[in-house]
């Protein structure tokens, strides 16, 4: 069987492409090209190693450039969240709108059955029928978070098999293999923001310059000056410049009177939160009204948190068990069974 396997130049997609031959596939590698503005490829796109890994597993090797679409799917949206006061996740919007979608485009023109990826996850299809990705075996690496938005027939035609290996496993094989990147370091921030500045990365994209405004707290009273609201996150403590005597946190960004909210810790608690544009995974979407409960999370480190999570219109309505720290709008919100089944993810809205 012919599958794809998507290339970033890493170790984690070397093994993947590595197991996959020596499990009899047919392997062929897929590196989607992103391009900066000023033409360089992004960190998430080394093309050079992918091409030697490649070469050294004598597998074929193709290029596909994505950068036109990347720059429409993800940057754009990632600038206007900002500006607007929110917190995007823009690697959750990538695996499907770029990733998934690009590397099913090569796997069709390619005659491919399956695509398959290094995340460290599953895909499992539950017993009613549906697919959904469930979280690794090795918890400290899980990536089935930054999935939650994959569609049943992308699922349909995805290999991961990375899903029960650990990261000092993944180099172990790749040592063996005599892969040259089993050492390489992994790559912590967003592939296209260089240095991980990411409101002058803004301010150049936008063409637009983000002033100073006060700080207050939830009262309305002035705290001090912020240095532009594109340099906050709800949550946040460090960085505030402001000498308060005792721990003070970002709770919201408020775009329109170019305000940043400062409390202290004990009101940073939310007692719920809406999920928007949810994409249904493990289960098919609710009736009007329907109330489950479940496990979520509400951003990429945070232990699922149990909730009760009821279908009002459009939107999911999320009532946590006991209240939770630092939602933040923007972000994503992903809810699992007990079993570490993705069910659904949407966009926090509020």
């Amino acid at each position: 069987m012919r599958v794809i396997v998507g290339m970033s130049g890493g170790v984690d997609s070397a093994v993947t492409a590595y197991l996959l031959k020596m499990k009899g596939y047919e392997v062929l590698g897929v590196t989607l090209r992103i391009v900066s503005e000023e033409g360089e490829v992004s960190r998430c796109c080394e093309i050079d190693d992918a091409r030697a890994v490649c070469d050294k597993l004598g597998i074929p090797y193709y290029v596909r450039n994505c950068s036109a679409r990347f720059s429409e799917c993800v940057i754009d949206p990632f600038i206007s969240a900002y500006t607007e006061g929110r917190t995007p996740n823009p690697c959750v919007v990538c695996n499907r709108k770029i990733k998934w979608e690009e590397l099913m485009a090569a796997a069709d023109s390619l005659n491919a059955e399956l695509i398959a990826t290094g995340h460290y996850a599953k895909v499992e299809q539950l017993e009613n029928g549906r697919f959904t990705v469930r979280n690794s075996s090795n918890l400290k690496k899980d990536q089935s978070y930054m999935l939650c938005r994959l569609s049943q027939e992308q699922l349909a035609r995805t290999i991961m098999p990375l899903g029960d290996l650990s990261k000092e496993e993944v180099r172990q094989i790749a040592q063996y293999a005599g892969i040259h990147v089993a050492n390489k370091q992994d790559s912590q921030e967003l592939c296209f923001v260089p240095d991980d500045e990411y409101a002058a990365y803004i301010e150049y994209r936008s063409g637009k310059h983000f002033p100073e405004g006060d700080f207050v707290d939830e009262e309305g009273h002035v705290l001090g000056r912020h240095k532009g609201i594109i340099n906050y996150t709800v949550g946040q403590r460090k960085g505030l410049g402001i000498a308060a005597g005792h721990p003070i946190f970002v709770k919201k960004i408020d775009p329109e009177k170019n305000q940043v909210v400062l409390v202290e810790e004990e009101a940073l608690y939310f007692p719920g939160c809406t999920l928007k544009d949810v994409n249904y995974m493990g289960i098919p979407e609710p009736e009007e009204g329907e109330e489950f409960s479940a496990l979520i999370k509400i951003r990429y480190h945070h232990s699922p948190a149990p909730a009760v999570i009821r279908r009002d219109g459009d939107s999911l309505k999320v009532t946590f068990d006991t209240p939770v720290k630092a939602v933040a709008p923007g972000q994503t919100g992903v809810i699992y069974d007990v079993r570490g089944n993705v069910l659904a993810g949407g966009e926090i809205d509020n």
